[in-house]
């Protein structure tokens, strides 16, 4: 098992996950994070950070799609190891909107730490 992060996250990226990961396994894109699978320890400390509850895993039914990406994208964007300023300022307006990554999802990468 591993967690996800989902679409949730994007235009949102709060980034209070990465504070408590113990294994620095998040990677920043330009608005959204995600998990790099194969360095996840499944902790799960992370999943009850999240205001946007955009953390899950990847046990529950429907989220292979979210595994590719956090794989993928995991892969190309810049480790990012505490939480930085990154938080947009309309996050909040953002939260809870459904369908934001046929909307909003950028595959460019974010600046990282």
């Amino acid at each position: 098992m591993t967690y996800v992060v989902t679409d949730a996250c994007i235009r949102c990226k709060y980034m209070d996950c990465v504070e408590v990961c113990p294994v620095d396994c998040f990677y920043e894109g330009e608005n959204m994070l995600v998990i790099n699978p194969s360095e996840c320890i499944d902790c799960g400390v992370c999943e009850p950070e999240c205001p946007a509850e955009a953390i899950l895993p990847d046990t529950e039914n429907g989220l292979e799609q979210w595994l590719e990406l956090n794989t993928t994208f995991s892969a190309q964007w810049p480790n990012v190891t505490r939480k930085l300023d990154q938080t947009p300022p309309d996050a909040d307006e953002h939260k809870g909107a459904e369908g934001k990554f046929d909307k909003y999802f950028s595959p460019e990468p974010g600046p990282g730490d």
